[in-house]
């Protein structure tokens, strides 16, 4: 949403372990103001440091998910007990599990580099499908999508929009890959777009 500020990160006390341990945790419910403070202070209260966020809303629900971190030796059971109450006292559903590692180190594998796919066109049924199947058959990874079916302004008839940024092989042939999304669009009369993710 719009000017939803980011997570303070929250302050981390004294804890009895030093093994820093790695936590993702979802959550989604009816919007409302209050639903940043709870989950902020849930962080808190479990001595958690918040790493990363992303948040939206789909329709009147409010959806976020966050990459937490923390010390101690009961910091997971804590963590887990805030969710449920969360759950309880709230009305969010809490999807919540310790992380192996760090989400943060490189792992080996090929390059990617990155890039974008803007789609518009009429709305119908397959479309994200097709065009998601097609970058996945050439080995391109989806970082982020986003999509959006509003009434046009003349007609009323739906309109889709979708944004995707992605990683594409540093070995694939842009031109192959182009080829083949332009052809799939073709099929499915949309107009689509492959091109630079721009400035984040």
């Amino acid at each position: 949403m719009p000017g939803r500020p980011r997570f303070p990160a929250p302050r981390v006390r004294a804890s009895g372990s030093r093994v820093k341990r790695w936590f993702a945790l979802s959550a989604i419910g009816l919007d409302r103001p209050g639903i940043v403070a709870d989950l902020a202070e849930l962080i808190y209260e479990c001595d958690c440091n918040l790493e990363d966020s992303s948040m939206t809303i789909l329709g009147s629900e409010f959806a976020v998910l966050l990459l937490l971190s923390g010390q101690g030796p009961d910091v997971e059971r804590r963590l887990s007990g805030g969710c449920k109450r969360l759950e309880w006292e709230k009305r969010l559903t809490v999807f919540f599990r310790p992380l192996e590692g760090d989400p943060f180190a490189r792992t080996p594998g090929r390059h990617m580099v990155p890039m974008a796919c803007e789609v518009n066109g009429v709305d119908k049924a397959g479309i994200v499908a097709r065009i998601a199947r097609t970058l996945a058959d050439h080995g391109v990874n989806i970082t982020a999508l986003k999509t959006q079916s509003r009434p046009g302004p003349e007609t009323g008839t739906p309109m889709f929009t979708m944004r995707i940024e992605m990683g594409v092989p540093a070995e694939l042939d842009r031109r192959v890959l182009r080829e083949r999304l332009e052809r799939v669009a073709a099929d499915l009369r949309v107009d689509l777009v492959l091109c630079d993710p721009g400035p984040a």
